[in-house]
């Protein structure tokens, strides 16, 4: 009995969205390059069609052109892999330490990542019973070098990829504390290098405080930093060695040896 139309996959609305979904699972079906005239074949477009849109997602990276009228998947779709699976493996890591560092000191703590020029807030453990706290919403965002985590991230960088960053983003300032000077930015990064621990001091916000740990894969690699936000008055570096503790915890979850991080040094 064939099935329902209800039952049938979605279609999306757009018609050429539909063919940019069909030639990319034409192109993840071979593990070798296709070509132009075996993908039109397959999709059942004009090989000018096929041509078009293969050249719009060679563009964004999604697909690549080894050589003239062939093509494969991009680095693009596995970059983008890695970072949907790095956010959920280590929101699922992070959860129970994450509340377990709230009860102990009785301030936000927040899971992040980067996205590009940003962290992207994960996660979060606060209470919603307690006093004045600095809660960031999930989903919220914010430039690297105005951020605890986002400083970790850059820290973990060349000296190139720095000067790339601050060319590209001008280092635009939230208040009187954001570093927007280059050589600033530096020192701060050598400075998180060096403790492994990075610092918000009123940067993004005025009154508001922040650290930062890494959280490293089992490639040794920064994927997200744990950090504690609270008021300017209230942060206390007491605290530092249960976010150490509790970062590493999640970056042993994660199959983290406890030397990885010291690549990043």
């Amino acid at each position: 009995m064939k099935k329902p139309i209800t039952d049938l996959p979605p279609r999306p609305s757009v018609q050429v969205l539909e063919r940019m979904f069909s030639l990319i699972d034409i192109l993840a079906a071979r593990d070798e390059p296709v070509s132009l005239k075996e993908i039109s074949e397959r999709s059942g477009l004009h090989p000018s069609t096929a041509h078009r849109i293969l050249n719009d997602l060679t563009t964004g990276r999604f697909v690549d052109r080894p050589e003239a009228g062939s093509y494969r998947l991009g680095m693009r779709l596995l970059e983008l892999g890695n970072l949907v699976k790095a956010r959920l493996n280590v929101r699922d890591a992070a959860i129970l330490p994450m509340r377990h560092l709230h009860k102990l000191i009785q301030q936000p703590v927040n899971l992040s990542v980067r996205q590009g020029d940003e962290i992207v807030y994960i996660e979060r453990a606060y209470s919603e019973r307690s006093g004045m706290q600095v809660v960031r919403a999930i989903g919220g965002h914010a430039p690297l070098h105005l951020t605890s985590t986002g400083k970790l991230f850059l820290a973990a960088e060349d000296a190139q990829r720095v000067r790339a960053y601050a060319a590209r983003t001008g280092l635009p300032g939230h208040t009187r504390n954001s570093i927007t000077q280059l050589s600033a930015l530096e020192r701060e990064l050598a400075h998180a290098r060096q403790s492994g621990i990075a610092r918000d001091n009123e940067e993004l916000e005025m009154g508001v405080r922040c650290m930062a740990a890494g959280i490293y894969d089992d490639q040794g690699d920064l994927v997200a930093g744990l950090s504690i936000s609270a008021p300017a008055d209230r942060l206390d570096e007491g605290w530092i060695p249960k976010l150490q503790s509790s970062a590493q915890e999640i970056s042993l979850a994660l199959g983290c040896t406890a030397q990885a991080p010291q690549k990043h040094a």
